[in-house]
């Protein structure tokens, strides 16, 4: 199986409001790197956390042994103590009984997961890691691009 790590960033400003994702990806054996970006109107960080991953995720065309790398504690900690198992057996539930949120951003994501060995990494954002950085860059300028045709139209 290739190794590739994939760095993920989302960006909001207003939270909620327009928001962008972005992703660094670099395949081990070859010194390959790729780099992608969006953006949505009318959405919230968390999502665009989620996102970044997903289409990091979904931009490998093979199963892959995945380093996932993100600032976010939301997705980091949602499979490093087991949150979305736990949300899962308790019906897409929290502990305190409420529905979580972007749960099809999740589903998703447990979609992928079935098909890549993900080792799900954190690293401190707006720090000193380049490629995390990159990827901040990558989402902030998606969202801002989509801002200002917002504002023009």
């Amino acid at each position: 199986m290739q190794k590739v790590r994939i760095y993920c960033d989302g960006a909001c400003s207003p939270n909620p409001g327009v928001g962008g994702w972005g992703v660094v990806l670099l395949a081990d054996h070859r010194g390959a790197r790729k780099e992608l970006s969006g953006a949505e109107p009318d959405t919230t960080n968390n999502r665009m956390e989620l996102l970044a991953a997903i289409r990091g995720l979904e931009a490998l065309n093979q199963p892959c042994r995945v380093e996932l790398w993100t600032d976010s504690q939301y997705v980091h900690n949602a499979f490093d103590k087991q949150w979305v198992e736990k949300w899962q057996r308790n019906g897409w539930r929290t502990a305190e009984k409420k529905p979580v949120q972007n749960e099809d951003l999740w589903r998703r994501l447990l979609e992928l997961r079935e098909v890549h060995v993900v080792e799900w990494r954190w690293v401190r954002g707006h720090g000193a890691d380049v490629e995390n950085n990159r990827a901040d860059a990558l989402a902030v300028s998606a969202r801002l691009m989509l801002a200002a045709q917002v504002r023009s139209s």
